[in-house]
């Protein structure tokens, strides 16, 4: 899955002209333009399934926006497009313009806008089946994909990856794959985040390490890159993302809530910001 974060300040206007591969092509998207007013473009990695990355990209969203940020999300899990859901956008329309799709707003301010292709489906239960070309702007992995996608950015950047893992060593070996590919392609890597760090039980506060605990903080140090911080698993924070809620404004007491703000913190200050 690739989800990338443009952002800007909370003073400017500047919509996320983006698509998935039934729109543009990403390369055919930054040649339109669009991305011309765009300050930041964090692109969320791991290079392993199922460690989160749609719910950090989520949680990173509104906690930018939170921080007076204009945000676009570009969603690009094509089977399994979930972030609509997370923020509450589902069965919302689409349409078409000269410069290409128009995203989604989430907010009546305006101030979050998603392209994903699950806006593009008929039915919510409908399976993306696709190969060869229309595939092609996807990044699955660490191949031909994942390059296409940074080498289309890469004139519009800077750009900077934002690494998420759990912390068990079988998601760890594989998440060390991506910061090798991070630096072979000269992808400046913002730090990693170490998802699903313990469980908070809801009754006793009391952190269990169901998944072990540390790995992603050994594997910044390891690398060489920084830190972001551990998110805990939490019975609200999934509850929120279930119902499309806005975690950060409404569970300010969850043991998730100051490690997901740090993280968003860490980002606004490492992010590399375009030269106007």
């Amino acid at each position: 899955m690739f989800a990338c974060f443009p952002l800007e300040s909370a003073g400017s206007q500047q919509p996320l002209g983006s698509s998935t591969t039934c729109g543009p092509r990403v390369s055919e998207l930054a040649e339109a333009g669009n991305l011309a007013g765009v300050q930041h473009i964090i692109l969320v990695l791991s290079g392993k399934g199922g460690v989160g990355k749609s719910t950090i990209s989520t949680e990173l969203a509104l906690a930018l926006r939170h921080a007076g940020k204009k945000v676009g999300i570009l969603d690009v899990d094509l089977c399994g497009p979930s972030i609509p859901r997370m923020l509450r956008a589902q069965g919302r329309a689409v349409h078409q313009c000269d410069g290409g799709w128009v995203p989604v707003y989430v907010d009546q301010e305006q101030s979050i806008c998603l392209m994903s292709v699950g806006f593009l489906l008929e039915n919510p239960d409908e399976a993306v089946v696709w190969r060869g070309p229309k595939k092609n702007d996807t990044p699955p992995g660490t191949s031909d994909e994942h390059m296409a996608t940074v080498d289309a950015l890469r004139p519009y950047g800077p750009l900077g990856a934002l690494v998420v893992t759990t912390p068990q060593a079988v998601s760890v070996g594989d998440v060390r794959r991506e910061l090798t590919f991070c630096r072979k392609t000269g992808l400046r890597v913002l730090g990693v985040v170490e998802n699903m760090s313990g469980f908070v039980c809801p009754h006793c506060a009391e952190c269990t390490s169901i998944f072990s605990r540390g790995g992603g903080e050994e594997l910044a140090s390891h690398a060489g890159v920084p830190f972001l911080g551990s998110v805990p698993l939490d019975p609200e924070l999934t509850k929120s993302l279930e119902e499309g809620r806005d975690f950060i404004r409404e569970f300010p007491e969850s043991p998730a809530f100051p490690a997901l703000l740090s993280i968003a913190q860490k980002v606004l200050t490492e992010a590399p910001a375009r030269v106007p």
